[in-house]
């Protein structure tokens, strides 16, 4: 049954929304975070250990809950970004655009035509349960599709305002590590060249009127970065979740003995 979560609509009405990474490709982590509460999972293809199998999974773990999934695809392949969608995810994030023909691009494989050029197949697809939704899928896609170019490096941001004006992008979303790696200052998240482009990609979206994301950067907390504009928010993941987890029990019971 096709419910969408309309996270789309949500950040259209200027809420704030959090969420979690998922990296693990694990349809029962996945389930664990979506029970938390959250309002969104990122479930990570650049950078995660998942393929489209696992991906189903994971959205067939989130769809009881009220998380929408949404996916960070591995790159601009339109034919990969048309088999998540059609897997049900509800946006997709894609990394590293650069230039408004780049997202360009990217529209047109996410909608259908007229707007777009995605494939159209919604009587066969997961998304709109295997068909049994079919017209439903197929009327409201468009506006229940979210599409977020990540901005992570610096000709993305000397471009920003271009990409922002392209029809049927939702939302910019800083990548603040990548952007200082592409900026040659990896990994100083204090730095003052690193902070101007972040500014004036926040400058862009409150322009534009435009939705803009990112990670929690060291050091910044959830208020401050809603206090200064920001509508998603997505840190941690299941991985690191662990992790953090694991060490603390085991610095407990070393802390005991």
């Amino acid at each position: 049954m096709y419910r969408p979560k309309l996270l789309k609509k949500r950040l259209q009405n200027n809420e704030k929304v959090f969420g979690s990474w998922s990296v693990l490709a694990s349809a029962f982590a996945t389930e664990v975070i979506a029970h938390a509460g959250f309002d969104f999972i990122i479930i990570d293809h650049e950078h995660g250990c998942g393929d489209l199998m696992t991906l189903g999974q994971q959205l067939q773990a989130i769809a009881p809950s009220a998380t929408a999934g949404l996916v960070r695809v591995p790159s601009h392949d339109t034919a990969y970004i048309r088999r998540v969608l059609d897997l049900g995810a509800e946006g997709v994030m894609i990394p590293s655009v650069n230039t408004a023909e780049q997202a360009k691009a990217i529209v047109q494989a996410c909608y259908y035509p007229n707007f777009g050029s995605r494939g159209a197949a919604p009587g066969t697809i997961r998304a709109s349960g295997f068909g049994a939704d079919a017209e439903l899928y197929a009327q409201s896609a468009h506006e229940n599709t979210l599409v977020i170019c990540q901005i992570e490096t610096v000709d993305g941001v000397k471009n920003a305002a271009e990409i922002a004006a392209v029809e049927g992008v939702d939302m910019l979303f800083v990548g603040p590590y990548d952007l200082s790696a592409s900026a040659g200052v990896m990994g100083n998240m204090n730095h003052p060249e690193l902070l101007t482009m972040i500014k004036n990609v926040e400058t862009v979206c409150k322009n534009a009127n435009m939705p803009i994301g990112s990670i929690l950067r060291p050091g910044v907390s959830l208020k401050e970065v809603y206090d200064a504009g920001y509508h998603m928010i997505s840190t941690g993941s299941d991985a690191s979740r662990l992790r953090d987890a694991c060490l603390n029990d085991v610095a407990r019971f070393q802390a005991s003995v």
